[in-house]
């Protein structure tokens, strides 16, 4: 079977592991808050009226592209582009280029945080893996301009992130949004985690906390995981109404 992703790539264990995912959309949600195009979110009302679960509809299609063989992953993608392509139409103009490329570089970004936060930094080899995978997935969107090497990545990254945010009154009402589905203490909580996560350049136009008490927690997380005691974690983290579909998230993968 081909896969467009293959069986024992860093990016399967990255995909496949439920924290990890939290924590990408996690930081995603603070950026894409901030975003020069974030206005795109609103265009439609899906995410401010239900971010959690637009959450769980875009990590479908992540999971699809990663753990799907070729043809399905193809597919999934198409699928994206044609979703995309119609929200273009109805408004009358294009998303802009920058901004896909901004969305593409937040899941490299971000799955690579993910990971070193709760496990261990990426070797070299597999940041080219990872970087691989969602150059593929931005040609296979039509996205036009990609940095061919993850070293020109980095500089494009950063580029974007100097040039594409701001701090907008769609910014306040996502993180109130973000407030109501998740309650004050676990919006608490992903104030810290974010802190953690996001870049400089980002940070700086939010309201994060300076020093998080999440920071000095992550062994307890762990102690916790070695002990197999994770779904305790979840289920003490999380919102009960969509522990379910969280825990559902974790994919068999090949030990790294």
């Amino acid at each position: 079977m081909f896969y467009f992703v293959e069986e024992k790539s860093i990016v399967r264990t990255i995909w496949g592991d439920a924290d990890v995912i939290l924590l990408i959309f996690a930081g995603g949600a603070a950026e894409f808050a901030v975003n020069r195009a974030v206005d795109w979110l609103f265009y439609t009302g899906k995410l401010p009226a239900d971010p959690i679960g637009r959450l769980f509809s875009t990590v479908k299609y992540a999971q699809e592209i990663v753990f799907m063989p070729y043809e399905k992953a193809t597919s999934a993608i198409n699928r994206m582009r044609a979703i995309h392509g119609g929200v273009e139409k109805s408004r009358g103009y294009q998303i802009p280029d920058w901004a896909y490329r901004d969305v593409l570089y937040m899941l490299i970004d971000y799955s690579e945080r993910a990971f070193q936060l709760l496990h261990r930094p990426l070797t070299d080899p597999e940041r080219g893996e990872l970087f691989d995978t969602f150059l593929r997935v931005g040609e296979g969107m039509g996205v036009p301009d990609l940095p061919q090497t993850y070293a020109d990545w980095q500089t494009d990254r950063q580029i974007h992130l100097d040039r594409d945010l701001a701090h907008s009154e769609f910014t306040d009402k996502l993180f109130q949004r973000y407030r109501e589905e998740l309650g004050d203490w676990r919006y608490g909580l992903l104030l810290q985690a974010q802190s953690l996560l996001v870049p400089q350049a980002v940070r700086q136009r939010l309201t994060l906390p300076d020093r998080p008490v999440l920071a000095s927690m992550m062994w307890v997380y762990k102690l916790l995981e070695r002990l197999q005691l994770r779904a305790l974690t979840q289920r003490i983290l999380l919102p009960p109404e969509y522990l379910h579909q969280v825990r559902a998230l974790d994919q068999k993968t090949v030990t790294r």
